[in-house]
C-alpha cells in the first residue's frame, strides 16, 4: 500500500496558522478600530460583527487638499503590505513591490498610497483568527460570511479616518479588481478614477467551481478540526488542506505555456526505477508554494475570502449588471491578460463593452504575457507603463 504522502511533504515547523495575531510585531501596519462592544456592523448577507479592527499601510504623503490619494486593493492571499521589505511581524515582501514606489507606475513621490487588509483577512484586520468578543477565543468557523461590499465599507471607514473625501484612483487586480468596481458603484462620488485589472464584474461558473475545490481541500483536512485549530502545535494544523488548495490554485494561476516552458518534464528525483512519490520539477514548485502560503496565511481566511469572491456580482440587488455599471461616473481602465484561463479575457471584454454601452468613460488595455492570471503580478514593465499613463491622464484632466 502506498504511503499517504511523500516523506518531508509537510515540514514539522509549519505554524497552525500564518495569521498575524495581537501581540505580534506590528511591522508597518496602522490600525483603525471601527467599533468596540457595539452591534455596529451589519453584514450584507446577514449577521452582525460587534468589534472590527482594520489594518492598513500607507506610502508617500497626503497633499494639503487630500487629492492625491490612491487606494490599492489586494487579491485573495495578499494583505495590506503592498510594498516594502519583509521583517518581524511581516513574513513576506510587498506583493506589488515593482509597481508601487518612487518613480514607479504608482509613484509614491507623487501619490499617497493606501492598502487595507480586507475584512475576513488574517494580517491584522478582523477575521477568523481574531478573538471573538464573547470569549476571547478565535472566531474560527464562527466567523460570518462576508461579501466584497462588506469589505469596501470597512475601507470607507479608513478613508474617512484619513480625511480622504475622494480617492484620486482605486486600483486592484483579481479580487482587488472586484473591490475597485464595488467602490465605483457603491460610492461613485468618492472615486476619481478606477483601474480594474485581470478581474470581473461577476464570478464565473469556472471560478466558483475552482473556488469550491479549494474550500473543500481545507475543510476535508482532519486537522482543520471544524475550524478550531489555532492552539495546535507546529506541524499539527490544517497544512495538508491549505497546501493542496494552493497547489490547485497555482496551476490555474499560470498557463500551460508558462509551466511547460519553465519545467517541461524535468525531474527532481531520478527515474531509473519508478517510485510513486518521485517528483517532477513542477511538483516541487507546487510543494514550495503550498508551504510558503501555509507560513503566512490562515486556512479559515482562505475559506471565507474564497466565498466572498464567489458571491461577487455587481448586478445583485441592483436591477442587473447594466443598472449597476451605470452608477460608475469615474474614468475607468480595464486591463486583461490574454493567456489568463481563470479570469478569462472574455470577462474583461464583456466588462469593457458593458461599461461603454451604459455611457461610461472607459479604456481597455492588455498585458501580453505567457504567465496566465499571474501576469498582473509578473509583467511589471507593461503594467507600470499602463498604470502610469492612466494616472497621468487623470491628473491632466483634473
Amino acid at each position: 500500500m502506498y504511503p499517504l504522502r511523500r516523506p518531508g511533504s509537510r515540514p514539522s515547523d509549519l505554524p497552525a496558522s500564518g495569521a498575524w495575531r495581537p501581540g505580534d510585531p506590528p511591522a508597518w501596519r496602522n490600525f483603525l478600530d471601527l467599533c468596540q462592544g457595539q452591534r455596529c456592523f451589519a453584514l450584507e448577507g446577514g449577521g452582525v460583527l460587534d468589534e472590527i479592527t482594520v489594518a492598513y499601510e500607507t506610502w508617500g504623503e497626503l497633499d494639503a487638499s487630500a487629492s492625491n490619494a490612491i487606494l490599492v486593493c489586494h487579491a485573495l492571499t495578499g494583505d495590506a503590505h503592498a510594498a516594502g521589505p519583509s521583517g518581524p511581524g511581516q513574513p513576506s515582501g510587498g506583493w506589488w513591490n515593482d509597481l508601487i514606489g518612487p518613480g514607479l507606475g504608482i509613484d509614491t513621490d507623487r501619490y499617497f498610497v493606501v492598502c487595507v487588509n480586507v475584512l475576513g483577512g488574517c494580517q491584522g484586520t478582523t477575521g477568523p483568527s481574531s478573538p471573538h468578543p464573547d470569549d476571547g477565543e478565535p472566531y474560527g468557523a464562527r466567523f460570518p460570511v462576508v461579501s466584497i461590499r462588506d469589505i469596501v465599507r470597512t475601507q470607507l471607514a479608513v478613508a474617512d479616518s484619513l480625511g480622504i473625501d475622494q480617492w484620486m484612483a482605486v486600483v486592484g487586480g483579481s479580487m482587488g479588481g472586484m473591490q475597485a468596481l464595488e467602490w465605483a458603484i457603491m460610492f461613485p462620488e468618492r472615486v476619481g478614477s478606477l483601474a480594474c485589472i485581470a478581474s470581473t464584474a461577476a464570478a464565473s461558473a469556472l471560478q466558483i467551481g475552482w473556488s469550491e475545490i479549494g474550500r473543500l481541500a481545507v475543510a476535508l483536512d482532519p486537522k482543520w478540526n471544524g475550524g478550531d485549530y489555532y492552539d495546535a502545535e507546529p506541524g499539527e494544523g490544517p497544512h495538508e488542506g491549505l497546501m493542496l488548495a494552493r497547489r490547485v490554485a497555482q496551476i490555474h494561476y499560470r498557463s500551460d505555456k508558462s509551466l511547460e516552458d519553465r519545467f517541461g518534464r524535468a525531474t527532481v528525483d531520478r527515474l531509473d526505477t519508478f517510485n510513486i512519490w518521485d517528483r517532477f520539477q513542477v511538483e516541487s514548485y507546487l510543494d514550495y508554494h503550498g508551504q510558503k502560503l501555509a507560513r503566512r496565511f490562515d486556512a479559515n481566511t482562505y475559506i471565507v475570502l474564497n466565498k466572498a469572491m464567489d458571491l461577487h456580482d455587481v448586478g445583485r440587488g441592483r436591477g442587473g449588471m447594466p443598472a449597476a455599471l451605470s452608477r460608475i461616473s469615474a474614468p475607468s481602465l480595464v486591463v486583461s491578460v490574454p493567456s489568463d484561463a481563470l479570469y478569462t479575457p472574455r470577462q474583461q471584454t464583456a466588462l469593457f463593452e458593458d461599461m461603454r454601452e451604459v455611457g461610461a468613460t472607459v479604456q481597455f488595455e492588455t498585458i501580453e504575457s505567457d504567465h496566465g492570471h499571474d501576469g498582473f503580478l509578473i509583467e511589471y514593465d507593461q503594467l507600470n507603463q499602463i498604470v502610469e499613463k492612466f494616472l497621468d491622464e487623470q491628473l491632466k484632466g483634473s
